[in-house]
């Protein structure tokens, strides 16, 4: 299924496959917060709809940002269920690489802090380049490659990580344990018909 047959997908259909596992019931009574890190370069719209609907949200850049920069950074959003912001995230984002989910007990600024620790990575000559991890395409890809060392810092409080596959109608979700990563496909399509 091609990113624009998702786009095509009725969106009841895609809520009804993805919130299970966005948004699941707590095993042990405490909830966690689902959080979206969305990339500002590929949503032309993201701060009009963060300005406007008013998800909780914060930049992963620091300090006071140039309009131009603004506008294509990337953003934390502790996401609802039930809410228009998380309807037109899955809706519209979904199967375009809008971004990355992350489950976590933490509040969002503990979840920034987390986060921002990625942002920028050297090169083998030491150059500082910017870590585009929340683009999924570069997570997966990055995920399988990564040490023990590296999969415990990068989930660091992160329960589970939850994006689109290649294929728009399957979520990836990888969680930690014992050092190793644990990936698991979740065939969305059945739900979808």
């Amino acid at each position: 299924m091609s990113p624009s047959a998702a786009a095509r997908m009725a969106p009841d259909a895609l809520r009804e496959a993805l919130y299970p596992h966005l948004f699941p019931e707590p095993d042990d009574g405490e909830a966690m917060h689902t959080f979206v890190i969305l990339d500002g370069a590929v949503i032309p719209t993201l701060l009009d709809r963060l300005y406007g609907e008013r998800p909780e949200f914060i930049c992963l850049y620091r300090g006071e940002l140039e309009p131009d920069i603004a506008e294509v950074a990337p953003y934390l959003v502790r996401l609802e269920p039930d809410t228009a912001f998380t309807d037109w995230v899955l809706g519209r984002g979904w199967g375009h690489h809008w971004g990355i989910f992350a489950l976590a007990r933490p509040g969002l600024k503990v979840m920034r802090t987390h986060f921002r620790r990625f942002l920028k990575v050297k090169d083998p000559d030491g150059k500082q380049l910017l870590f585009r991890y929340y683009d999924p395409r570069v997570l997966r890809a990055y995920l399988p490659t990564c040490t023990a060392e590296e999969l415990q810092a990068l989930f660091g409080p992160v329960q589970r990580y939850c994006l689109e596959a290649q294929e728009v109608n399957v979520l990836l979700q990888y969680q930690h344990a014992d050092g190793k990563l644990v990936p698991r496909r979740v065939p969305l399509a059945a739900a979808m018909r």
